[in-house]
């Protein structure tokens, strides 16, 4: 794979630069700290590459006009905070229910409301997997480097086309507004959606197909394109059947549960027999791997699990990394909540301890080194 001279991008860049690149040519939001850089970057760029950009009244509108690009046939997202991503929810369980693809990207601030506009955080993480109303699955993916800020946002598009359904991107400020080094492939592998064939009539836009994907058409095409938030049949028809209800929310779940391995899997990090595990994602990430050196310097074996999808959680794959360790250290910049998953998912009852901070700071090496110290 060749690649293009390094770029030396901040954080929300690289996202806005790696949706133009797969293929995005459709921007609508709401300006926000600390993701205002991306909707300033499609300010500019995305006219020059024959897409659109529309700064909406809230992100209320910004969500619900992405949506519409959509379903009109393009690839579309979104860039917020905090509050804004609160005011998407609604709309996110729309996109789910009428199987439009597109992309959220939530810079996570310190909140809760208002929060502190410029300040770091992960608390959005169960807000990300069940912020919108009734079951449903959702794809959430955390980049932990400049660099995955960008190859995880060509994968977030591509998910979406792949499933039909939206995706959400969840860097947090630190990482937003910070600048390394990207190397961006010459050739972006990009994933476009299904599209239906034969005869329009023939077309159902919800039919099931094998995977549980249906093709979608897009409105302008010769295809009669039907959409709404209710129940539906494969027509498009709302129904209060209970049968065609059950069927269709599982298949919205099973969609994406059933092709998990298409997901970004967590990375390990450290010794292959490790009795020491620590479990980080984000920007937390870069501090657990400081640490795991300083720790393995130190005669302690020690491993790491980077964990880059959020939901569906990576219950299988983590499960067999603590089943081989007594002691896990989650940490996290919250009170705890990817831990929880962590707890849930630990088959053979190794001890687990959070190491949480919440003063508006990231954590730091020299913090997981004393936890590590505290509880081996």
């Amino acid at each position: 794979m060749t690649t293009r001279n390094p770029y030396f991008l901040q954080g929300n860049e690289a996202c806005a630069l790696a949706a133009v690149h797969a293929g995005a040519r459709f921007y609508a939001g709401y300006p926000i700290s600390p993701s205002t850089e991306i909707a300033e970057f499609c300010a500019r760029v995305l006219p020059q590459h024959g897409g659109t950009y529309i700064q909406m009244e809230d992100e209320i509108a910004g969500i619900a006009a992405v949506i519409g690009a959509s379903l009109g046939g393009m690839k579309a997202f979104t860039a917020t905070s905090g509050p804004g991503f609160s005011l998407m929810q609604e709309n996110l369980g729309l996109a789910v229910m009428a199987e439009a693809p597109c992309v959220i990207i939530n810079v996570q601030r310190f909140g809760p409301a208002t929060g502190i506009a410029t300040k770091p955080a992960q608390a959005d993480v169960m807000q990300a997997r069940y912020g919108s109303h009734g079951d449903y699955g959702i794809i959430v993916l955390s980049p932990s480097s400049v660099q995955e800020c960008y190859d995880l946002t060509v994968e977030a598009f591509n998910l979406a086309e792949r499933f039909r359904t939206p995706v959400i991107l969840l860097p947090d400020a630190a990482l937003a507004h910070l600048r390394e080094q990207v190397v961006i492939p010459d050739n972006v592998k990009t994933v476009e959606r299904k599209k239906p064939g034969g005869n329009p009539e023939d077309y159902l836009p919800y039919r099931s197909e094998e995977d549980l994907v249906p093709p979608m058409a897009a409105y302008g095409d010769p295809f009669i394109v039907r959409v709404t938030g209710l129940v539906h049949d494969e027509q498009g028809y709302s129904t209060a059947d209970g049968k065609v209800a059950d069927r269709l929310l599982h298949r919205l779940i099973d969609k994406i549960e059933k092709y998990r391995h298409e997901l970004p899997q967590p990375v390990y990090w450290g010794d292959p027999e490790a009795e020491v595990l620590m479990v980080a994602y984000g920007i937390v990430t870069r501090a657990a791997r400081a640490a795991l050196e300083q720790a393995r310097g130190q005669g302690l074996s020690t491993g790491l699990v980077q964990l880059r999808t959020l939901w569906p959680f990576p219950d299988e794959v983590l499960t067999s990394y603590l089943a081989k360790v007594r002691t896990v250290l989650v940490a996290e910049m919250n009170v705890g909540q990817v831990v929880r998953e962590v707890q849930r998912v630990n088959p053979g009852g190794a001890k687990v301890h959070l190491l949480s901070r919440t003063d508006t700071r990231v954590i730091t090496p020299t913090q997981i080194m004393q936890t590590l110290r505290e509880v081996v």
